[in-house]
C-alpha cells in the first residue's frame, strides 16, 4: 500500500453532504437491490420453458449447467461495431471471455449489444444531436440485455464517450450482481497533437486546403483502439479504474497484445470472485467511490462531459451529487498530468511516463483518494497503484516510477502542474457553468468583454469566415442545450476560436452546450444552465453586453442592473430548436423530458432538483 497522509478533510466534508442529501434514495436503492437478490435470483424463478429459451443455442454441457443453476453464468453486454475503431477490438471478446469462464467451471453468453455512435464523425453534422440523448437510450439497452434475469454476474464492454457512463447506469438497475468493465485500450500514437492542431487552424483560416487537413486527420485517426488523446473516452477509462470496476491497470493497455487478452480473461476470474462474496455493483460503489473518480477528473485535467455523465451515474445508484461538489474537490485536488488537449502528449505516452498507476499513488498518499473502497480487484484502491506487465501467468505487478521520466506529462503531488484541479464552477446572474481550467493558460482564465450573441454555430461560423470579428468578445452560442436540440458538443469552433486568439484578440465562449473532453486552449464557460429553450438568462443577452467569465474567482456575470436585466425579454431564436431527419424526430420525447445539465441531463428522472446543499 502507497504511504498515504491522513484523508484529506475536503474528501470527507464532501463525503458526508453527499451521504446526507442522498440518505433516503440511497436507502431505497440499496433495498431494491435486497429485494432483487431475495425475490427475483437468476434462474431459479424461471419456468423450464424459459430456461429451454436461455440455453437453447449452447452446447449440451453448457445447457445443463445453465438449466440446473449449477455454475454461474455471466452476462456480456457488448457495445461492438467495426466502425468505430475503438470499439472495432470487441469483436474477438466474446470468444475469449466465454474460453475463460469455461476453463473456471463456469458460462458465459452475450446478453445483448447497445449502440456505440461517435461524436468524432457527428462532429459538426446533423447527427450530433442524438449523441447525448444516446447515453442513456445504451442505459436502456443494457437494462433489456440483463432482463432474462440469467446471469449471475456481468461484462460491460465499452469505451468511448456516452457508451461507459449509459453501461453504467444500466448496470445499477442490476446493482445486486457483480459487473465488471472491460475496455479495448488505445490506437497507437499517431500525428503529433501541437501538429493536428496547427493544420486545423490553418484550414479554418484559409492558409491550407482540404487535402492537407484530411492527410493530418488520417495520421491521427488511423488505426484499431480509442483515440489517444485525453477526452471522454479516455477520461471514463480513468474514472472506471478509480471506482474500482476494471481489472487494475487495464484503461490504457493497446488491443491486439497478449497483456490485453490476458487482462481480459482476467475479468471473468475477478467477477466469478466478487459472486462467490455476494458483492454486487451497487453496493460496492458508495459514495467513496464517486468522489474518486471525481477526483481523478480534477487531477488528469479530465472532460468536463463527466460533470453531466458522473452526476447521472451517482443519480442510479441512489446519489446526489452537485457541481459544488466538483468545486469543492478541485481546491484540494492537484492537477497532475499534462495530455492533450491539455499539453501535447498522448494517453500512450502518459502511460509510458507512470500513467494511472502513478497518479493513483500519488493520490492515495497524499490522502487524496478513498483507499480503503471494495473493488472488483478484491483489494483497496492500492492494488490500482501499480503496473501491469506481462507475467508468468500472463500479468504480473510492480510499483509505478518515484519519479516520473516525464516531467512535462505526469508529474507528482509535491509539484504538480496547478495547486488545483482542471476544471471549475462559475456561477452568478447568468447561472452555472463549467470551465476546462487545465486546457487554458493562467493569463487567459479570466475575461471581460462585450458579447457576440449567436443562435447556431453555423451563424457563428459565418461571421468567422466573412472576417467580422476584430474586437475582444466573448461569443455566445445559445439554444444548444438539452432541450433545444440535444446538447450537440460545439468542438467543431475551437479551431476558429483558437485563430481568433492566435490573431491577438481576447476571446471567450460561453454557451448551453457542451465542448467535450476536446475543449482547446479558449476560455470556455460550458454546459450553462439553465438553458435558454427553459428562459435561461442567456436568452436575454444581446450583442455588446458586458460579460465577465472568471474562472479564478468562480463567477459568471453581466453589467448590467439586475432588475432591468430581469425585465428584458427573451430573444426569439431564429434557428429551429431541433431538426428532423437522420433519426433526430423520433427523440422529441427525449428533449422534452430531459432534466437539466447539472442534474446529469437524463430522462429518467427529468427535472427533480437535489435537496439544498447539507
Amino acid at each position: 500500500m502507497p504511504n498515504s497522509a491522513p484523508l484529506s478533510p475536503v474528501l470527507e466534508a464532501v463525503r458526508a453532504r453527499i451521504e446526507a442529501r442522498s440518505s433516503e434514495s440511497r436507502t431505497a436503492y440499496l433495498a431494491r437491490l435486497a429485494t432483487m437478490r431475495r425475490d427475483m435470483p437468476p434462474r431459479r424463478k424461471l419456468s423450464c420453458g424459459n430456461l429451454a429459451h436461455a440455453a437453447a443455442a449452447c452446447s449440451a454441457s453448457e445447457k445443463l449447467k445453465i438449466a440446473s443453476g449449477s455454475a454461474p453464468n455471466l452476462g456480456i453486454v457488448t457495445s461492438y461495431n467495426d466502425m468505430l475503431s475503438a470499439h472495432q477490438p470487441f469483436e474477438t471478446y466474446p470468444a475469449i471471455l466465454k474460453a475463460a469462464a469455461r476453463e473456471l467451471g463456469a458460462t458465459a453468453q452475450v446478453a445483448g449489444g447497445v449502440p456505440a455512435m461517435c461524436d468524432g464523425v457527428t462532429q459538426g453534422q446533423p447527427g450530433m444531436e442524438l449523441s447525448l440523448f444516446s447515453r442513456d437510450v445504451i442505459a436502456m439497452a443494457t437494462a433489456v440485455s440483463l432482463s432474462h434475469n440469467v446471469f449471475d454476474g456481468a461484462l460491460m464492454l465499452g469505451v468511448c464517450d456516452k457508451i461507459v457512463p449509459g453501461l453504467v447506469i444500466g448496470a445499477m438497475s442490476f446493482g445486486h450482481l457483480p459487473i465488471a468493465f472491460v475496455p479495448a485500450g488505445p490506437m497507437p500514437s499517431g500525428l503529433p497533437n501541437d501538429e493536428k492542431t496547427r493544420v486545423r487552424q490553418a484550414f479554418a483560416s484559409g492558409e491550407a486546403g482540404r487535402d492537407a487537413l484530411l492527410e493530418a486527420e488520417m495520421k491521427s485517426y488511423h488505426a484499431p483502439g480509442t483515440c489517444t488523446f485525453y477526452g471522454t473516452a479516455n477520461s471514463n477509462q480513468m474514472m472506471m479504474e478509480l471506482m474500482g470496476l476494471h481489472v487494475p491497470g487495464t484503461a490504457f493497455i493497446p488491443p491486439g497484445t497478449p497483456l490485453r487478452e490476458a487482462m481480459t480473461r482476467e475479468a471473468v476470474r475477478l467477477v466469478l470472485a466478487r459472486a462467490a462474496e455476494g458483492l454486487g455493483m451497487g453496493e460496492m460503489l458508495d459514495a467513496r467511490a464517486f468522489i474518486n473518480a471525481m477526483a481523478g477528473l480534477h487531477a488528469t485535467g479530465g472532460s468536463t462531459n463527466h460533470l453531466i455523465h458522473l452526476v447521472a451515474m451517482a443519480r442510479a445508484a441512489g446519489y446526489r451529487i452537485t457541481w459544488e461538489d466538483f468545486a469543492d474537490l478541485a481546491k484540494a485536488v492537484p492537477l497532475l498530468a499534462r495530455i492533450y488537449p491539455n499539453g501535447s502528449a498522448d494517453v500512450n505516452q502518459f502511460q509510458a511516463a507512470g500513467g494511472l498507476a502513478f497518479v493513483t499513488r500519488e493520490l492515495i498518499g497524499a490522502g487524496l483518494l478513498f483507499e480503503d473502497v471494495p473493488t472488483l480487484a478484491g483489494q483497496g484502491l492500492s492494488a490500482y497503484a501499480k503496473e501491469p506487465v506481462p507475467g508468468g501467468c500472463g500479468i504480473a505487478y510492480r510499483e509505478p516510477p518515484a519519479v516520473s521520466p516525464a516531467p512535462s506529462i505526469l508529474r507528482g503531488v509535491a509539484d504538480p502542474f496547478s495547486p488545483e484541479g482542471g476544471l471549475a464552477l462559475v456561477t452568478g446572474p447568468l447561472g452555472r457553468a463549467i470551465v476546462k481550467t487545465s486546457a487554458v493558460a493562467m493569463d487567459k482564465q479570466s475575461l471581460t468583454a462585450p458579447a457576440r450573441v449567436y443562435e447556431s454555430p453555423e451563424a457563428f461560423q459565418a461571421d468567422f469566415k466573412a472576417d467580422a470579428i476584430t474586437k475582444d468578445a466573448v461569443i455566445v452560442v445559445r439554444n444548444q442545450g438539452p432541450r433545444a436540440n440535444g446538447m450537440p458538443e460545439l468542438h467543431s469552433l475551437m479551431p476558429m476560436l483558437g485563430v481568433l486568439q492566435n490573431r491577438g484578440l481576447k476571446i471567450a465562449l460561453l454557451t448551453d452546450g457542451r465542448l467535450s473532453g476536446a475543449s482547446g486552449k479558449v476560455l470556455s464557460a460550458l454546459h450553462l444552465t439553465p438553458e435558454a429553450q427553459e428562459g435561461g438568462p442567456i436568452a436575454r443577452l444581446r450583442d455588446g453586453d458586458v460579460i465577465t467569465i472568471d474562472s479564478v474567482g468562480g463567477r459568471l456575470e453581466v453589467e448590467m442592473d439586475e432588475a432591468e436585466f430581469a425585465r428584458r425579454r427573451p430573444a426569439v431564436s431564429n434557428q429551429p430548436s431541433a431538426g428532423e431527419g437522420l433519426g433526430r424526430e423520433l427523440f422529441a420525447g427525449f428533449r422534452a423530458g430531459i432534466g437539466r445539465a447539472d442534474e446529469g441531463a437524463a430522462i429518467f428522472w427529468g427535472n427533480d432538483p437535489a435537496p439544498p446543499q447539507s
